[in-house]
Parts: C-alpha cells; sequence; structure tokens
C-alpha cells in the first residue's frame, strides 16, 4: 500500500490520465449497452423503410444532408433538435429511426426524443457510415 502511495505521487498526471480514460471507457460502454435494444442494422430499417410505417430523422447538419442522406428522410439537426421539437411532435405515434454519421449524435438525439415524449425509437447502428457500407442508396440534393 504504500507503494502505491509513493507511486501515485510521482506520477499523478499518469494516474489522473488513467482514470479519466477509465471513467469515460465506462460510460461509452454504458451508452451503449443502454440503447442496445434500440439499435437497428442497416438491412433491419430498410424493412422498416420499406414497411412504411416509419419515419427516418437525420440528425446530421444541414451541409452534411444535401450531401447525401436517406430516401425520404428528414433533417433535424440536433443542435436544433430543442427549438424545432414542434415540427416533428406529428410523429409521437409513429416509429421514428434516427441516424446521423456513425451513431454518436443520434444517441443524444434519442434522449432529447425520449424527454419530448417519443417512445419508439430506433438508431441506425453505425449510421450512415453502415449504411453506405451495406451498399444501401441515399440521395443527395
Amino acid at each position: 500500500m504504500p507503494q502505491l502511495i509513493e507511486f501515485i505521487g510521482n506520477h499523478t498526471l499518469l494516474f489522473v490520465a488513467f482514470f479519466m480514460t477509465l471513467g469515460m471507457l465506462v460510460y461509452t460502454e454504458y451508452m451503449r449497452i443502454s440503447s442496445a435494444n434500440t439499435a437497428l442494422s442497416p438491412y433491419d430499417a430498410t424493412q422498416k423503410m420499406n414497411e412504411g410505417n416509419a419515419v427516418f430523422l437525420d440528425v446530421r447538419d444541414e451541409s452534411e444532408f444535401k450531401g447525401g442522406h436517406l430516401l425520404n428522410s428528414h433533417s433535424m439537426p440536433v443542435s436544433k433538435l430543442a427549438e424545432h421539437m414542434h415540427e416533428i411532435e406529428k410523429y409521437k405515434d409513429k416509429e421514428v429511426v434516427v441516424y446521423c454519421d456513425n451513431g454518436m449524435r443520434s444517441s443524444r438525439a434519442i434522449s432529447k426524443l425520449k424527454k419530448g415524449g417519443f417512445t419508439q425509437l430506433f438508431s441506425l447502428a453505425g449510421g450512415l457510415v453502415a449504411w453506405e457500407k451495406a451498399n444501401l442508396p441515399t440521395v443527395s440534393k
């Protein structure tokens, strides 16, 4: 025990960096596990799209949306989601599939939508990157 205290005293920066990294790892895994039941693979999302009951919400910036997005998806940047919630309230009773580039912004958007009363929320696992890797089509404006 005295050696541990001496090590921490001599290598404080290393010790702090270790616990910060450990904390970020635990947080990332917690977020992944807590949203695992709502993540859809690109093929599952395609099925929802073909059924026609789901609404696809792109939470990337406008410029990214114009560069390429899923067919019939709605653009709603995550940074503007709270102030424009009234525009998508009509979809509260529908299944909403939220996506971004890789899934990080969509998890933030899903938590905001849950607070707004949406109940049937899904995220596209891997985001648009996974969609394109699966060779599924996108459209651009």
